[in-house]
């Protein structure tokens, strides 16, 4: 099954209580799917459905009129398309992990 690696962005107004709501609901969904790299940035690794289905949820979150949200695919993959200045804290879950 092949594997996408992806960079989801957003940028959600919160000047409402309702925004800092979906602020929070949607980095879960994120979460979910992938990890943080930077505050408002997560790194994912995911199927084809899994994409479609992270982007249907976070399309229902959002307010297009008042936030972004962009699903950058890296072709090649992580690895071939990032170059990391100062911290990275990613963690590759395919790699064998040691406990």
């Amino acid at each position: 099954m092949e594997r996408l690696d992806i960079l989801v962005t957003y940028d959600v107004n919160v000047t409402s209580a309702d925004g800092q709501a979906r602020l929070a609901r949607v980095a879960k969904v994120c979460k979910n799917f992938g990890q943080r790299v930077q505050m408002s940035v997560f790194e994912c690794r995911v199927t084809r459905a899994q994409l479609e289905d992270m982007e249907a949820k976070l399309l229902k979150i959002i307010e297009p009129d008042k936030d972004s949200l962009r699903i950058y695919t890296l072709p090649g993959g992580r690895e071939k398309c990032l170059r990391v200045h100062g911290q990275d804290k990613y963690t590759d879950f395919d790699d064998p992990l040691v406990v």
